[in-house]
């Protein structure tokens, strides 16, 4: 009894542990099922469609160096016209905006005073010159008696000396008559060159000073830009090298040529002003700010857009296609340029030819599937064979 009791009893323990195993190992086949990706979720792995303007090459290109420029615009003519004279201003009637000729006249500073300083200086010029006329008679009188010996040649030279300061005080009274009529000629002011007016700082009817600022005229026919360039910067530049600039306002960017190149460096800063003719274009305007590029020489190398490089990680990267797969390339950058007017840059760490992402396509991490954008006519077709039977 003892011993049918202990055999049933070892069976039970067989029983439960071959139970215990066999649960066990179902447990673990359940739990190798849920690690393992099922074609369904391998099926739903993101996949990033790619258009081709997010795309470019690494390739060799004739890289266009050159420096950037800024600067404001200014009238390559201009003018100030001030006042030669005081007294009151009258007939001032151009604006802002108003268009000049060369010579028109500007307004006038009331003339009465210089005038009359003119009646005045003509006035001793002819007394002056009355005094003249009886000195010279008195010498004519004294030649003659001299050479009839009445009198003595000491006589003669003293009426010669007094024809002389006569002659003297008429000259100097005709200079006076001259600068009274310059005086009243700078009373009226006159445009010196045309164009228009951007500046009327005075009122009609103010008193005015010599050298007051009265307008200020621009010719916006010709426009330069004065670019101040760092010493090193300006080693490159010589007269005729071109430059594109975005100037604010303009859709399109404007061409420039380099015009000039100041002889000395700016106290202070040391920089060297350089000044770009401006194309001609509606709408430009003096004091309009422009940044752009100035094209100082070409280079062959490897490099990629400059868009296409990332700043996000410690040292600068491209991300690349490699096997329809994201990876992300750490690039040494080189010198920069322009290629079909686009900013390139110089890279080394990557092999010609390699497909990289533009800034367009945002950041995507490593390993990321990636795929060509279907073509519209292909998808359409597509869609169109999908709804057939």
């Amino acid at each position: 009894m003892t011993s049918s009791f202990s055999r049933g009893l070892v069976r039970a323990l067989m029983l439960l542990a071959v139970l215990a195993a066999v649960l066990l190992g179902w447990r673990g086949y359940q739990a190798r099922q849920a690690k393992a990706p099922t074609p369904a979720a391998a099926a739903r792995e993101p996949v990033i469609e790619l258009a081709p303007s997010d795309l470019a090459q690494a390739r060799q290109v004739a890289l266009g160096t050159g420096v950037p420029i800024t600067g404001t615009l200014k009238a390559v003519h201009s003018a100030l016209v001030k006042a030669r004279v005081p007294g009151e201003l009258q007939g001032l009637t151009v604006r802002e905006g108003d268009a000049v000729k060369a010579g028109q006249v500007i307004a006038r500073v009331e003339p009465t005073e210089y005038s009359e300083r003119l009646r005045q200086a003509q006035q001793q010029a002819d007394a002056a010159r009355a005094q003249v006329d009886i000195a010279q008679r008195q010498y004519d009188n004294n030649a003659a008696l001299v050479n009839q010996g009445f009198i003595s040649r000491t006589a003669l030279d003293n009426s010669l000396a007094s024809l002389d300061s006569a002659r003297a005080n008429h000259r100097a009274a005709q200079a006076g008559v001259e600068v009274v009529r310059k005086s009243l000629a700078d009373t009226v002011l006159r445009a010196p060159i045309g164009g228009q007016i951007a500046q009327r700082l005075v009122q009609p009817g103010e008193r005015v000073a010599p050298d007051a600022r009265i307008v200020e005229i621009v010719d916006p026919a010709q426009l330069e830009l004065e670019a101040a360039l760092s010493p090193a910067d300006s080693m490159a530049v010589r007269v005729g090298q071109s430059a594109r600039l975005d100037i604010e306002g303009v859709a399109e960017p404007v061409s420039a040529r380099v015009a000039r190149i100041n002889p000395s460096a700016q106290p202070g800063s040391r920089s060297v002003l350089v000044y770009l003719s401006v194309t001609p274009q509606p709408g430009l305007r003096q004091g309009l700010f422009a940044q752009g590029q100035l094209a100082t020489g070409e280079q062959q190398a490897l490099a990629v857009p400059l868009n296409a490089v990332r700043t996000d990680k410690p040292a600068p990267y491209v991300q690349v296609v490699a096997g329809e797969r994201i990876a992300h390339r750490p690039v040494d950058l080189g010198a920069r340029g322009s290629v079909d007017g686009e900013p390139w840059v110089a890279v080394r760490g990557i092999d010609d030819g390699v497909t990289v992402l533009r800034g367009s396509a945002g950041v995507l991490r490593e390993g990321t599937a990636t795929r060509p954008a279907a073509a519209p006519a292909a998808t359409a077709s597509a869609t169109a064979n999908a709804g057939r039977p």
